[in-house]
């Protein structure tokens, strides 16, 4: 492959993904110091350690959780940061709250800032959406595992935080009932949920 052409490769990918970083090149067999020589060309952009745009490219509110999916492409958005995406929330973390699985290496990320929560393999897979943010595919726990989630990890966010989100949620019809009680079965929190839930179908 000629330089010129794993010039355009390099372009073509961080087209198609959004955010590239180094190891993205590996399976086309491109040197990872083309990214860095694009980037002293204004080819490219870098939004953070090893990660790569387009110049010029927007950021929209929700880069970071871009970013550390990137990062760490086996976590889910969850609790805070899931919350503040679905807008269920008036809360802003600065951090990104990602769900990673019981036995799953912790990752060690200087940017952005994470909040790592460790799900057992039925939590993690229970209610995940795919969105796309940038360019990138970003999965998010959906609004009603979310706040089962929240409720789950009360002790770490907040109760009165988890109600909010519940009413939030229900109010702006972003669930059935059928949905809340079956994210309730899948985190063990039917009883914590039960009064409130009550009370929303009353």
């Amino acid at each position: 492959m000629t330089q010129t052409t794993q010039t355009d490769k390099v372009l073509e990918l961080v087209q198609k993904e959004g955010v590239l970083r180094p190891r993205d090149l590996d399976p086309y067999g491109i040197p990872r110091i083309y990214l860095s020589r694009l980037h002293a060309a204004g080819k490219l952009q870098r939004i953070g350690r090893g990660l790569y745009v387009l110049p010029g490219t927007n950021a929209s509110e929700h880069r970071s959780l871009a970013e550390a999916c990137k990062r760490v492409p086996k976590g889910v958005i969850c609790l805070l940061s899931a919350l503040r995406f679905h807008e269920l929330t008036t809360q802003s973390p600065f951090e990104v709250w990602l769900a990673i699985g019981e036995k799953a290496w912790r990752p060690r990320v200087e940017y952005p800032p994470l909040r790592i929560v460790r799900f057992s393999s039925a939590a993690l897979d229970a209610g995940v959406e795919e969105h796309r943010i940038e360019g990138v595919i970003v999965p998010v726990f959906t609004p009603a595992k979310t706040v089962a989630d929240c409720f789950k990890y009360r002790n770490k966010i907040g109760l009165d935080i988890s109600i909010e989100a519940l009413r939030e949620c229900w109010r702006s019809r972003r669930c059935t009932m059928d949905d809340l009680w079956q994210y309730a079965k899948v985190c063990r929190v039917q009883n914590v949920m039960r009064p409130y839930l009550e009370s929303l179908a009353t």
